[in-house]
């Protein structure tokens, strides 16, 4: 496909990319020397892999700490290497890693031990570098395959169902190189996308023998389970939504009817677009404050707090023609609802028990000043508190559940 070709040429990073990461790398290795620890630092991620993505990727640099210290503090050790860089942030997790910016690149530094094999893991970040190679041994069998998964992660931004935080719960960089890999190519991977089931199962080296659905733990199946070809009991694609599944099976799906450079371009939702869009209807703006963070649990927050504001427009009756939100990973944060203008009637419909049930029916009648049957169900006519969406989200603003999951809203009508 010569489309594929040129949009493989923009997503190829220019010469030279590769140069300021491992300046860092190499400074945080002289450090550890000097330290006199038994550690070494490599680069890992899509970096390391040679599947990144133009102008688009950060550096991920594991510490590799020698199993003599599988029962130290590593993350604290690893500390004192990094203290002489500027601005590092401690990040707290399952085990503690420091990210830190320099030269425009965002770096994460994370300790492991130095594994050989999965079963040495004390901690699932221990397994990280074996992925790394994992890949590239594979990408080493057949090269182009690294340019296909950069198509493969391009299209899924494109389509906004990358990631695997869980404000995205979209396809994780790993869930892409296993099926891109697996699948031998993007175009292949498209089209056995078409022929996936709900549950569809993934096992590059056939561990389970066809048996996955039955064998591995019911927490860990989702609409699509990877089986990890480096930790075969986990399920790499665990967090996956069925929204997001679909939502690959049907942009593989118009891709391959008519193909175009658009699914794999970013689409930044403006401002103006939106109001052009909205025109005859109301289009609600939400400019939010984000928390301040780890980005997983502020995302979280954040998903939180559009779904609580959506839920609520719904159950109130306002119908919403188009919803969405989008976050620059900082503090800029916008939600958007586009309704139909429309002042609701003063009095709504509420639908109360089956007429049979006589004991629920006195108490709804008790509970309800004005009632009337409506099929075979009784009903009553209840004043609403809410006639217009900006009435609703001024009160929904001064909610508890609001106030812990953003620092502030400010609201435009259009």
């Amino acid at each position: 496909m010569e489309l594929l070709k040129q949009v493989i040429e923009e997503l190829r990073p220019e010469k030279g990319a590769v140069d300021k990461c491992t300046i860092v790398l190499g400074s945080i290795n002289s450090r550890i020397k000097k330290n006199k620890i038994m550690a070494i630092a490599i680069l890992g991620g899509s970096i390391a892999k040679g599947t990144f993505l133009k102008n688009d990727y950060d550096c991920d640099i594991f510490v590799k700490f020698n199993l003599n210290y599988k029962k130290k503090d590593i993350s604290g050790l690893l500390e004192k290497v990094l203290k002489t860089f500027p601005m590092v942030n401690r990040i707290h997790g399952s085990r503690d890693y420091f990210n830190f910016k320099s030269n425009g690149i965002n770096f994460e530094i994370i300790p492991v031990l130095d594994i050989k094999k999965a079963e040495q893991a004390m901690n699932i970040t221990d397994c990280s570098p074996l992925h790394v190679k994992w890949v590239k041994d594979n990408l080493n069998k057949n090269q182009k395959l690294a340019d296909d998964i950069r198509l493969a992660k391009a299209f899924c931004k494109s389509c906004n169902i990358y990631g695997a935080e869980s404000y995205m719960r979209g396809f994780s960089g790993h869930v892409l190189d296993i099926l891109v890999i697996y699948y031998k190519g993007f175009i292949p991977l498209l089209k056995n996308a078409l022929k996936w089931k709900e549950q569809e199962v993934v096992d590059f080296n056939n561990y389970y023998d066809g048996s996955a659905l039955e064998r591995l733990n019911k927490s860990k199946l989702g609409p699509l389970i990877v089986i990890d070809p480096i930790q075969p009991e986990r399920n790499a694609a665990s967090v996956l939504s069925k929204e997001n599944f679909i939502l690959f099976k049907k942009s593989a799906e118009s891709f391959l009817k008519k193909s175009s450079k658009r699914f794999f371009e970013k689409k930044e939702i403006t401002v103006k677009e939106l109001k052009d869009k909205s025109k005859g209807k109301k289009l609600v703006l939400l400019d939010v404050k984000a928390l301040d963070g780890k980005e997983d649990v502020v995302g979280s927050k954040l998903l939180k707090a559009f779904n609580y504001v959506d839920k609520n427009l719904v159950l109130n009756e306002f119908s919403i023609y188009e919803k969405g939100w989008k976050w620059d990973k900082k503090k800029k944060v916008l939600f958007w609802f586009i309704l139909k203008d429309e002042v609701l009637s003063e009095y709504s419909n509420r639908l109360g028990p089956p007429i049979q049930n006589k004991e629920n029916v006195n108490a709804f009648m008790k509970k309800h000043r004005e009632t009337f049957i409506q099929g075979k169900r009784i009903c009553a006519k209840v004043k609403r508190e809410f006639r217009k969406p900006e009435e609703l989200i001024k009160f929904l603003k001064k909610t508890k559940y609001l106030k812990e999951k953003v620092k502030k809203i400010e609201m435009f009508i259009y």
